[in-house]
């Protein structure tokens, strides 16, 4: 694709550049304008199933996060109910993981689904997501990815290969990340960047060297004579970040720098904005800075904005008689930082045309919005342990699932009134295709109506 941008119908962003939110980033996306976003680069969490914590004394000192998850601790209902009620695919992925992996990779799903629904909501029709992860969750983001972006717009598992001491004689090193990059659309905006490749060639003399046919451009360095070539989707060439790098901030999960300015420059353009929703300290921003990119991003971590502005000083962005007030040594004034969410100025659409469902006949009821659980309870009120798909009674609730009467891809509304108990067998015949009449139906063809 070219690195150039397109003209797209996109919506203007209802927060400044160089903004820092402060907070859960599932509150800030759903807030951010539609479409106002280039490139998301991101270092969410791996679920790796231990505590992070920086180092002391450090620039990021105090900061640390748990990367355990629970099902019965960490999913909030709200997740799973928008998840099962308004992207089956995505909840498809989320119960097949559960049964191959088990409750907790589940429940780390379900908190990443949420926000790459929104997250690629805020992008533009011309932008890219670069997601961070390890081995330990890659493929299974790579899963809830597909039922997000669409598997078309896969568009390279990206292998970071690095050196780092400890190795074990149970089984090869582990010295990779993986960096899973989507696009929107398939117009997208991508500057090919090059690497190295050496050859056999002799000669000492940089420049325009014959070789073979024809002439070839190859240069000398301390190695050996290379040439250039389009990048691979294998890095090998930049080093995790040691105890005695400069950038070094004593972050838990710290990135290099120059591994998120590759990113930037392969996926945006000067001007443009990116996003880290996960911005830690800062990597992913300062890199934006470096280029001449726009920023913002979305941290929890409440020290998080003091980090940004120490970064920035280091690296000769800012300066100032004071924190309270920096004055950028580029144009367009100083950082923001807020822990509210922004007010949507583009009508506040939360679907996705991937995963949307048809138009609804009906609106949403008025009034306070029952969760699933809620509902099941005033279902069972009314009608008994009782699947409506075959009249069978049960003794254990647990062997009933709340689904909607008229499908969702249909137009059938969330509300308690299009809501019906069934049981696991049943709820597979009816899957997302039949109403209830029709499973009905089916099910007396099938001789698995129970009467009476």
């Amino acid at each position: 694709m070219s690195g150039k941008n397109r003209t797209t119908s996109q919506h203007k962003p209802n927060w400044a550049n160089r903004t820092l939110f402060h907070g859960d980033n599932l509150d800030f996306l759903r807030d951010m304008n539609s479409g106002t976003v280039d490139l998301i680069a991101t270092d969410p969490p791996f679920n790796k199933g231990r505590d992070f914590h920086a180092t002391p004394d450090s620039l990021a000192a105090g900061a640390s996060f748990q990367d355990r998850w629970s099902w019965e601790r960490d999913l909030h209902p709200d997740w799973m109910d928008q998840i099962k009620d308004d992207w089956p695919h995505v909840w498809h992925a989320i119960s097949m993981t559960k049964e191959s992996y088990g409750e907790d990779m589940a429940a780390f799903l379900c908190f990443m689904a949420v926000r790459l629904v929104a997250m690629r909501r805020v992008l533009k029709d011309t932008g890219s997501i670069y997601l961070h992860c390890d081995p330990t969750a890659s493929h299974y983001l790579k899963l809830i990815m597909d039922s997000i972006f669409g598997a078309r717009n896969f568009r390279n598992e990206i292998i970071w290969s690095y050196r780092t001491g400890g190795s074990s004689k149970y089984h090869f090193a582990k010295k990779h990340d993986v960096i899973l990059r989507f696009t929107k659309t398939n117009k997208y905006i991508f500057n090919s960047q090059k690497e190295k490749t050496y050859t056999k060639s002799k000669s000492r003399k940089p420049g325009i060297i014959n070789y073979g046919q024809g002439n070839a451009e190859f240069f000398q360095d301390e190695i050996g004579v290379y040439n250039l070539v389009n990048m691979r989707d294998v890095w090998e060439d930049i080093p995790y970040i040691n105890s005695m790098a400069k950038e070094r901030t004593g972050y838990p999960t710290q990135k290099p720098i120059q591994l998120y300015e590759r990113i930037i420059k392969a996926s945006s353009n000067e001007g443009d904005v990116v996003l880290d929703p996960f911005c830690g300290c800062a990597t992913t921003l300062i890199a934006a800075e470096k280029l001449k990119r726009k920023w913002v991003g979305i941290d929890i971590w409440a020290e998080a904005h003091e980090i940004v502005i120490d970064r920035l000083k280091k690296e000769g962005f800012l300066t100032g008689p004071d924190d309270t007030r920096l004055d950028l040594l580029v144009p367009e004034g100083n950082i923001t930082y807020l822990d509210t969410p922004p007010k949507r100025t583009d009508g506040g659409d939360v679907a996705i045309p991937y995963l949307r469902v048809k138009h609804r006949i009906n609106r949403e009821p008025p009034g306070p919005k029952l969760s699933r659980a809620d509902m099941i309870e005033r279902l069972l009120k009314v009608n008994g342990a009782v699947c409506e798909g075959c009249n069978r009674m049960f003794d254990d609730t647990r062997y009933l699932e709340i689904d909607h009467n008229t499908p969702r891809a249909d137009g059938g509304i969330n509300h308690i009134s299009n809501r019906i108990l069934l049981c696991g067998p049943c709820n597979k015949i009816k899957s997302n295709i039949l109403t209830l009449s029709g499973l009905r139906r089916k099910n007396k063809k099938l001789g698995h109506m129970r009467s009476g």
